[in-house]
């Protein structure tokens, strides 16, 4: 029972007595389980709302230009995910073979640069893809293009 306290009415007696007479109390371990799973269900629930209403925009930045005109490819993303490199739309199975014969025409001892440039509103796989491929055909030297901000 909640309450352990117990009264007994003597039937003939008349007179009401009570045997081990104790204050009653409530057992709060029970309740302080349930409030602790209730506190771990909205730290989960409230930490995955904050994230999927996340709104990012793609980076402008500013930088130095350049000293000497290193060698590049241009690698293009649009905003629906199709690639194209140095001004020739590629299959995205393509990339890596693309890439590599575009290495080897460019020469040098270091590699080329792999400018990625993605619409902001690109795919990240696009993106991801471009980078592997890049890394597949043994170009370490991978730059993003971003546009100045205007002052």
């Amino acid at each position: 029972m909640l309450f352990n306290s117990v009264r007994k009415k003597s039937f003939f007696h008349g007179v009401s007595t009570t045997s081990d007479q104790t204050a009653p109390e409530i057992n709060l371990i029970p309740f302080i389980d349930v409030l602790l799973v209730i506190l771990i269900f909205l730290m989960i629930s409230t930490t995955f709302t904050r994230y999927q209403e996340l709104s990012i925009t793609l980076p402008s930045a500013e930088g130095a230009a350049a000293k000497g005109k290193p060698r590049d490819i241009a690698v293009a993303i649009s905003s629906d995910g199709r690639v194209a490199i140095d001004g020739k739309r590629i299959a995205l199975d393509q990339l890596t073979n693309v890439l590599t014969a575009s290495a080897k025409n460019t020469g040098g001892d270091n590699g080329p640069n792999v400018i990625i440039a993605a619409d902001g509103k690109a795919p990240h796989q696009s993106v991801m893809l471009v980078m592997e491929a890049a890394r597949n055909a043994n170009l370490p030297n991978v730059v993003f293009a971003t546009q100045s901000k205007s002052k």
